[in-house]
């Protein structure tokens, strides 16, 4: 069996050709591959030494099992889970960018694409929690970009059966990201979904600024950074974001899970406010002046027709009166 992952290109796995390599992580790599059929898939394969350690193959698969029967819009499709030979590995829907690529390439994003992405997000979210399922490692390399811009959730399970293996065997591997770990992680205290919205937060953090809010080369004080240190205010680094995406970045970054949103739906609501406050002052700012003056007295009319009548009157009178006096 090879070492080497450019070995493998040109090479087929199952049914999937492997075209070429898209990236690697500390167990696996993927490549961009074709099924029998012509379609365009992503392959996520173990490296020889955790495809050759039954217990990780086994937690890997179950996992990735797992995350096959999440069917839903904002979530990878997995096609297939399976080994072949000395191969395990499972395909998926293959995606042109990812939100990490995007934000490393074009920088930060404008605040109209940052609200779309963390909803798109959130609805994914929303999904897997309510099936049970956390995300655990959630981050931009993680949230893949159709070609269509829509966000979609990758890698769902993957930090479970890290922590999994690292609990029955002993053997030292990295958790999670440690850039993204929450609080709660670091501490090593129970976990449920409200890691996911802190994850997010640090995600929206990085796509509004291009910066994390917490940075250490230093695990130990990384860890500290998110348990003690509260974050940069997004609007110092970017004033002409709304006040209501930072609260919403700020909510999902507090330091207690019960400070946090309690479950995707109320994220989701926050959400809906801040497009919909975004949507508003940008037709107010393309409403002419005079109109925009207009409409709001045609709106008071209409709310109060009997005070405007007597208010115009009385504004009538006075006015004739300036002018008589004028006159003289």
């Amino acid at each position: 069996m090879t070492h080497a992952p450019t070995d493998l290109v040109g090479t087929s796995v199952g049914p999937y050709r492997l075209e070429r390599l898209l990236g690697q992580g500390g167990f696996a790599w993927v490549f961009a591959g074709r099924d029998a059929d012509g379609t365009p898939v992503a392959v996520k394969l173990l490296k020889p030494r955790y495809a050759g350690d039954p217990q990780f193959e086994t937690r890997f698969r179950n996992e990735a099992e797992l995350a096959a029967k999440l069917r839903h819009p904002r979530i990878i499709p997995i096609r297939a889970v399976a080994r072949a030979g000395g191969d395990v590995y499972f395909a998926m829907e293959l995606c042109p960018d990812s939100l990490g690529a995007r934000i490393e390439r074009d920088g930060p994003l404008p605040e109209a694409e940052i609200a779309r992405i963390a909803r798109e997000v959130a609805e994914g979210l929303q999904f897997a929690h309510g099936e049970g399922v956390i995300h655990r490692d959630l981050k931009p390399d993680n949230i893949l970009l159709r070609a269509d811009g829509s966000a979609v959730i990758t890698d769902f399970g993957i930090a479970r059966t890290r922590s999994g293996y690292v609990a029955s065997t002993g053997v030292n591997m990295t958790i999670g990201t440690p850039q993204y770990l929450s609080p709660e992680q670091a501490q090593g205290r129970t976990l449920d979904q409200r890691l996911d919205f802190y994850a997010l937060g640090i995600t929206l953090f990085k796509a509004a600024t291009g910066e994390l809010p917490f940075r250490s080369s230093d695990w130990f004080e990384l860890a500290r950074l998110h348990v003690e240190q509260p974050p940069p205010s997004l609007r110092r680094k970017r004033p002409e974001l709304s006040k209501r995406l930072e609260r919403v970045v700020r909510k999902c970054l507090a330091k207690h899970p019960n400070d946090r949103y309690r479950d995707a739906t109320e994220l989701l609501a926050d959400l809906a406010a801040v497009e919909a406050h975004r949507r508003a002052a940008t037709a107010a700012r393309a409403t002419p002046l005079g109109t925009r003056a207009w409409r709001a007295v045609r709106s008071a009319a209409e709310q109060a027709p009997w005070e405007w009548v007597v208010g115009a009157g009385v504004l009538l009178v006075a006015l004739v009166v300036l002018v008589i006096k004028l006159l003289r």
